[in-house]
C-alpha cells in the first residue's frame, strides 16, 4: 500500500482562548467576577477601572433600575408598582422587600446541601417518575462525603412497598446520579470516585489512561508499595507512573464536602434586578454585573510611539483586554436573555408566590433561546436576582412537574406550597396524615403518592401528623 497525500474538507469546533475565557466568565458568581476583574486590572496595564465606578461601586444607568429612590425612601416613581410606605409584599420566598437597605441586594447565603444540589439536578433530568423516586432514595442514602456506603439490597427495602425495584434497575439510576455535579458523587469506593472524576477530564489529559488503571486496580496498594512498586507491577516507566499519581492527587476524594460549607458571614450579591412597571415585569443587570473596566487610552496611544519590543508587549495586552471586555459583554447579554425568558414563563410566581410556579426545565429555556443546555446551566449557576419577593437564586425559577388530571402540569414547588397551606388550615387536634393529604391533592386534580407527600413535607421541615397534635 503506497503512502499518498489527500485533502478533505471538514468542520471542527476549536476551543479558542477567547471562547474558554467567555465560558469561564459566564459561570462566575458576582464575587468571583469582582476578583477576576481586580486581578485583570492589576496585571494588565491596558485595563483600568471605569471613572464612574471604581472597584466595589455599582455603575450604569440600568443598575438597580427600580431602586432609584431618594434618601427619604420615596418609592413612588411614575409607573413603578412598588409597595407603599409600611406595606409588604405578601407570600413568596423572600418575605417583605425593603428598598432602603443600602445594600438591599445582599443577603446571607443559605447553605446548599449535597442532597439539595443532587435533588435539583435529579428533578431537572429527563427520567420517569419511577426512576426519580429511585433516585431520591439513592440520594438519601449518600453520606456527607458523597459515597453510597449502603448495599443495593438496603435501597430495595427502603423503596418497598411503594416501589418494587430490582438491583439492576437501581444500579441503572445510580449510574445517572454518578454523572451529576460534583464529579465523583455516588461512588461506592475511593477508586470508583476517582475514576468518575477522571472520566470528566479531556481525553488528551497527560497521564489519564495510566491514572485510570491505577484507580481501578492497585490504588489501595499505592501507600505501601510506593510509586516504584506500582511502576513495577504495571510494567510502566517510573516517570509515567509519577505523572499519573500526580494527576490522581489533583482529584477530590470527598466530593460531597464541596457542598453545604458556607461561612456564616457569606453574602450573595444579585446579578440582576427585577421590577414591575405598568403591569409588565422588566429586568436589568445590576451595576456590578456589567463591564466596569475600560481600556487605558494613554497606554493604547503609547503603542505607536514605543519600540518594537514594547509595542509587541502592549499589543498583546491590548488584545487580552479586548477579549475580556467582549467576554463581559457576552456574559451580560446572555444573563439578561435568560432572566427575561424566566420572567416570561414565571410571571405568576413573582405575582402570586410559590403556588403559581409552573414546571420549567433547562431544556425549555435552551430551546427558546437557541442555546445549549450547558450554557443555560452555566448562566444560572450561583447567580441571584433581586425581586420584590426578595433576593432569589435563578435556579429557584426552575421546577419539575407532575401531570394533573386536567391535562396540565403542576410544579413540585407549587405542590409543596399547597401542602403547607393544607397543614396550616388543619384541625390541630386531628392533624392531616400524609395519606389524607395525598387524597386531598388528588381530589384537586393532582395525583401524588403518599410517599411523595411525605418527601415534600420533610423537605419543608414539617413534622409528621402524630407530632403535630396540639390541644387547644
Amino acid at each position: 500500500m503506497k503512502a499518498r497525500l489527500q485533502t478533505s474538507l471538514g468542520q471542527q469546533l476549536v476551543m479558542t482562548p477567547q471562547l474558554r475565557q467567555a465560558i469561564r466568565l459566564l459561570q462566575m458568581s458576582s464575587t468571583e467576577l469582582e476578583l477576576e476583574l481586580a486581578e485583570a486590572v492589576e496585571s494588565n496595564p491596558l485595563l483600568e477601572w471605569a471613572e464612574e465606578a471604581g472597584p466595589g461601586e455599582p455603575a450604569g444607568e440600568q443598575a438597580d433600575a427600580p431602586a432609584q429612590a431618594d434618601a427619604d425612601g420615596d418609592r413612588h416613581e411614575e409607573g413603578m408598582d412598588w409597595p407603599g410606605e409600611g406595606e409588604q409584599w405578601s407570600g413568596g420566598q423572600g418575605g417583605s422587600f425593603d428598598d432602603n437597605d443600602g445594600d438591599a441586594g445582599e443577603r446571607i447565603a443559605e447553605a446548599d446541601t449535597l442532597a439539595d444540589h443532587l435533588l435539583w439536578q435529579l428533578h431537572l433530568s429527563h427520567l420517569s417518575a419511577r426512576d426519580r423516586a429511585i433516585g431520591v432514595a439513592l440520594i438519601d442514602a449518600l453520606d456527607e462525603d458523597g459515597y453510597l456506603r449502603e448495599p443495593l439490597t438496603a435501597i430495595v427495602e427502603a423503596l418497598r412497598p411503594d416501589i418494587a425495584a430490582g438491583e439492576d434497575e437501581i444500579l441503572t439510576v445510580l449510574h445517572q446520579i454518578q454523572r451529576f455535579d460534583p464529579a465523583g458523587v455516588g461512588a461506592c469506593t475511593l477508586g470508583q470516585c476517582l475514576s468518575l472524576q477522571l472520566d470528566a477530564l479531556p481525553a488528551d489529559t497527560p497521564g489519564l489512561c495510566l491514572a485510570r488503571r491505577i484507580a481501578e486496580g492497585p490504588l489501595e496498594r499505592l501507600p505501601r508499595a510506593g510509586i516504584p512498586g506500582i511502576a513495577a507491577e504495571l510494567r510502566q516507566p517510573l516517570e509515567a507512573v509519577e505523572e499519573a499519581v500526580q494527576l490522581l492527587r489533583t482529584l477530590d476524594p470527598r466530593p460531597g464536602r464541596q457542598l453545604g460549607e458556607v461561612a456564616s458571614d457569606s453574602y450573595v450579591v444579585p446579578d440582576c434586578v427585577v421590577w414591575r412597571q405598568r403591569g409588565v415585569w422588566k429586568a436589568a443587570l445590576a451595576g456590578h454585573a456589567g463591564p466596569r473596566v475600560v481600556i487605558h487610552r494613554g497606554y493604547e496611544q503609547l503603542i505607536r510611539r514605543c519600540g518594537d519590543a514594547d509595542a509587541s508587549y502592549l499589543r498583546g495586552q491590548l488584545q487580552e483586554a479586548r477579549w475580556l471586555l467582549k467576554g463581559l459583554e457576552a456574559r451580560g447579554e446572555t444573563l439578561l436573555r435568560v432572566v427575561n425568558s424566566l420572567l416570561h414563563h414565571q410571571a405568576g410566581f413573582l405575582e402570586f408566590g410559590a403556588q403559581a410556579l409552573r414546571p420549567l426545565t433547562l431544556r425549555e429555556i435552551a430551546a427558546e433561546l437557541d442555546l445549549h443546555e450547558s450554557t443555560i446551566s452555566r448562566t444560572i449557576a450561583r447567580k441571584h436576582v433581586r425581586t420584590p419577593r426578595g433576593t432569589l437564586p435563578l435556579r429557584a425559577f426552575f421546577a419539575s412537574g407532575i401531570d394533573t388530571e386536567g391535562g396540565g402540569e403542576a410544579s413540585s414547588t407549587a405542590i409543596q406550597s399547597m401542602i403547607r397551606r393544607l397543614i396550616e388550615a388543619e384541625n390541630p387536634r386531628k392533624p392531616l396524615s400524609d395519606a389524607k393529604l395525598a387524597d386531598m391533592l388528588k381530589s384537586s386534580g393532582i395525583p401524588v403518592a403518599r410517599r411523595t407527600v411525605a418527601k415534600y413535607r420533610e423537605a419543608m421541615n414539617i413534622s409528621a401528623s402524630h407530632e403535630r397534635v396540639r390541644l387547644v
